[in-house]
Parts: structure tokens; C-alpha cells; sequence
């Protein structure tokens, strides 16, 4: 998993080789791969015969172009042969990802009966008798929707709903792998606001959570209003919350390292859609007092005309207290916290170098961030992350997993606080936030979530 992060940003391609075996060969298609910049990963063995050997080669690019060279540079090679360019992307979504399986065994006639017809009717009337105990004695109670309309899918934009299918089974594989949840993609062809309510809530019995996922704002801010005044189930739009929860988590162990507190710092946020409206609203309610949200036009401030929305102009009323109006960059000056959610390559190194001493830099635009790491690093932040790490897979699986097991009917303030708090506390001193391959981790997130549920009761 380390090396996969690590590159993360590059094309992932498999080279099928057939080599000489015989001493050498290797080191020479290593250094033919590596003479074209391109990154070995794993190496497997395919088959052996008495004269050679054929090996999948893991190549980690930076596009098709660098491919085609190493593809010339390789048939240049005497006693190699490049067999088949595979790609691993593509072949581990081959057939997709999910699929629904049942949880009990269907072997004889006596399982059928009680299954189905005519066993199932006892458990019928039991659910017509008391609505309650279909949580016990069905799937609903631990299902979730994944609803999308395509309109905002990671980094790619308005891709429509059945091409942002794989992002959604992607999210479904997570929550069944980490915390054992069911999920159920459900793709709405839709931009309306009132027919993706309608739509949602008329399905919404059959499932334990509603979660939105990539649905442009500011649209997806009033499907979820409207959905949580309807529904007794959550509603869960994790580009907003995830990405807030998990941004708070990182902040509050990164303030711990530079000895700084809440409500003493300027924090600097890049990006007025969900994400960056929400992880405002979590700053604010964990103190920190001088925050200013900045869009394309700018520091977002009351009054202002350009590019509002009525949701932007609440933010307005909470945020930049002392009302600066300019740039980006004129908002960063002195800043001791920079977040972005916004646009690819926005921060320059002298913006960095312009913030206050002992910086933090989370740019979290996906896949490529306002600024990279290492760039903000070298121009004097004390700390810089981006979205390879900030993701909000640390945070989905556990807030659902929680709020399913309270069985409440929304997810609070004080449950998204607790997952940050979670985060917090289970990274490592070296790290910035914990390891999202440890299943363990997201099982204690998901305790504090219900935890904080059962509290406010």
C-alpha cells in the first residue's frame, strides 16, 4: 500500500516480458524502464520455460507518451520481448467491483421454505406488527445508498451518473471491506433538486443511511437539507462532512506539532463548494475565530455581489470578521493555515513563503493539489499534506458504521466532532493522520461515533 500512495498520481501499467534466462537480461530491461523516468513496481513471474522466463512488470508513468518510449526502448533490447502492455486499472474493474451476495445458505427444499415462501410470511407480519423490527429482521438496518448524480465527480467534473458508476462502487467496496456495511449505488440521471428529493425519499425505506456523493453545489446542499427534514434516516453528503471530518482530524494533530491553538490562528480556505463550505463550519465550531473562505472571486465577505449564492452569503455572515476583500494570495499573507479545496496549482511557493512562521498546508485538490507537498515544504511550511492523504475515506466508513449501530435519525454535529476527535487520537506521532489500510482504525472511529450518538439522547 506504501508504494501505491506513493504513486498514486502516475499511470499504473503491466508489462508482460519475455526475457532470456540468463544472467543480465533483467538489469538491462530495468534500465531501459528506468532510462525513459519511469518508476519500477511489482515484479511477478508468469511462467518459465528451458530458455526463457516471462515477467509482469508493474510500470508507474506519467503518461501515454513516456509509455510509447519505453515500448520503443525495450524492442531495442536483443533477447527481450515485450509480450503485452496490460492495463491494471482497467482489468481490476473488468465486470465491476460489488455484488450483491446473500448471508445465508440455500441448500435444501427446508432452507427454501424458510427462506422464502411459506416461512417468510411469520416474518412479514411480524415487521406489520412492529415497523421497528425490520431493522432486526432484514438488511435495512445495515444498507446503505450511495446517490449520485455525476455531477462532481473527483477531479473530473460533470461526467454524468453512469460514468462516475466506478467511483461509487469504489466507495462501496471501502464500506464493505472496512466496516462490514452493505452499500447499494444508485445512479440519478437527474440535475433537478426536486426530482433527486423525490427520487430519494420514495426509496428511502429500504435503506439505514442515505449517502450523497458527488453532486455539484450548491444543489447538493438543498437536496441534503430537504432529505434530513423528511427522512428519519441519516443523510450524509460525504464530499461536505467527510471531507470537513477529515480535514478538522489532521488539523488538530498538526496544531499540536507547530504549538498552536485554535483561537489564535488565521486559516486560510480555498474553495466555496461542499467541502470547503462544511470544513468552515467544523473550524468554526472547534474555535477557531479568523477564518476566511475565498472563491474564484475572491475573500467572501457580507455585501459582496460577485458570485454569491444564498448559501455563500450565510457563510459570509460567520466567517472573515474583519471583513478583508482581495485575492487569494493577499489572504494567505500571514496566514498561519492554508486548506484547499479548490483548483490544481492555485499556491504558488511565494504565497507560502508570505504565510506566518510554523505554516500548515493542506492542499487537498484532487488529483492534482494547489500546491504540491514537498513545494511548500521547501518554501518554509512546517507542515503540508495533500489529498493522497487527507482523503475522506478515513472518515466515511466509520460515521456510517456508527450511526447505523446508534440507529439514529441524522448525524449530529457532535458525532462528526467525535470522528475528527478519533482521528486525531489514533495517529501516530510520525504522521499526520492514521494508516487507512488498518481496519481497526475505522472500527474505533465508528465506536466514537456511536458513542457521541448515545450520549445526546
Amino acid at each position: 500500500m506504501a508504494e501505491m500512495e506513493k504513486y498514486t498520481d502516475k499511470l499504473i501499467k503491466v508489462l508482460r516480458v519475455r526475457l532470456k534466462d540468463a544472467p543480465g537480461y533483467f538489469g538491462r530491461l530495468a534500465d531501459a524502464i528506468g532510462g525513459e523516468g519511469a518508476n519500477l513496481g511489482d515484479i511477478t513471474r508468469v511462467r518459465v520455460t528451458s530458455h526463457y522466463v516471462v515477467r509482469d512488470v508493474v510500470v508507474y508513468i506519467e503518461d501515454e507518451g513516456q509509455l510509447d518510449r519505453i515500448v520503443r526502448a525495450i524492442g531495442e533490447l536483443h533477447g527481450i520481448k515485450l509480450e503485452e502492455i496490460i492495463d491494471e486499472v482497467l482489468r481490476m474493474h473488468e465486470g465491476g467491483k460489488i455484488a450483491m451476495q446473500s448471508t445465508v445458505d440455500l441448500r435444501t427444499i427446508s432452507d427454501l421454505a424458510k427462506i422464502y415462501t411459506p416461512g417468510v410470511a411469520q416474518v412479514c407480519r411480524r415487521i406489520v406488527a412492529d415497523r421497528t423490527s425490520a431493522a432486526s429482521y432484514t438488511g435495512i438496518a445495515n444498507t446503505v445508498a450511495i446517490v449520485t448524480n455525476g455531477t462532481a465527480i473527483l477531479g473530473l467534473g460533470d461526467i454524468g451518473p453512469v460514468a462516475g458508476m466506478p467511483v461509487m462502487e469504489g466507495k462501496a467496496v471501502i464500506m464493505e471491506k472496512m466496516v462490514d456495511i452493505s452499500p447499494v449505488p444508485i445512479l440519478l440521471d437527474s440535475k433537478d433538486p426536486d426530482e433527486i428529493v423525490h427520487v430519494v425519499s420514495r426509496i428511502a425505506p429500504t435503506f439505514g443511511v442515505i449517502q450523497l456523493e458527488d453532486i455539484a453545489a450548491p444543489i447538493c446542499f438543498e437536496v441534503e437539507r430537504r432529505l434530513d427534514e423528511m427522512l428519519d434516516i441519516p443523510v450524509f453528503h460525504d464530499d461536505q462532512h467527510g471531507t470537513a471530518v477529515v480535514a478538522l482530524g489532521a488539523l488538530i494533530t498538526a496544531l499540536k506539532r507547530v504549538e498552536k491553538v485554535p483561537d489564535n490562528i488565521r486559516v486560510v480556505i480555498s474553495g466555496a463548494g461542499a467541502a470547503g463550505m462544511e470544513i468552515s463550519r467544523m473550524l468554526l465550531h472547534f474555535g477557531v475565530s479568523e477564518l476566511i473562505l475565498c472563491d474564484r472571486e475572491g475573500a467572501i465577505y457580507p455585501g459582496r455581489s460577485e458570485g454569491m449564492n444564498r448559501f455563500k452569503e450565510e457563510i459570509a455572515d460567520r466567517t472573515n470578521p474583519q471583513r478583508k476583500r482581495g485575492t487569494l494570495a493577499e489572504m494567505m499573507a500571514g496566514a498561519d493555515v492554508f486548506i484547499g479545496v479548490s483548483a490544481p496549482n492555485l499556491v504558488t511557493a511565494d504565497m507560502v513563503r508570505r504565510m506566518a512562521k510554523k505554516a500548515i498546508v493542506f492542499a487537498m485538490a484532487n488529483p492534482v493539489p494547489e500546491i504540491r507537498p514537498d513545494e511548500a515544504l521547501n518554501a518554509g511550511a512546517a507542515i503540508a499534506c495533500d489529498g493522497r492523504s487527507l482523503n475522506n475515506a478515513l472518515a466515511f466508513p466509520g460515521i456510517l458504521r456508527g450511526a447505523l449501530d446508534a440507529r439514529v435519525a441524522c448525524i449530529t454535529d457532535a458525532m462528526k466532532m467525535a470522528a475528527s476527535a478519533s482521528i486525531a487520537e489514533q495517529t501516530r506521532k510520525d504522521e499526520i493522520v492514521p494508516d487507512f489500510m488498518h481496519r481497526e482504525y475505522h472500527r474505533k472511529l465508528a465506536d466514537a461515533v456511536r458513542e457521541a450518538a448515545n450520549s445526546e439522547r
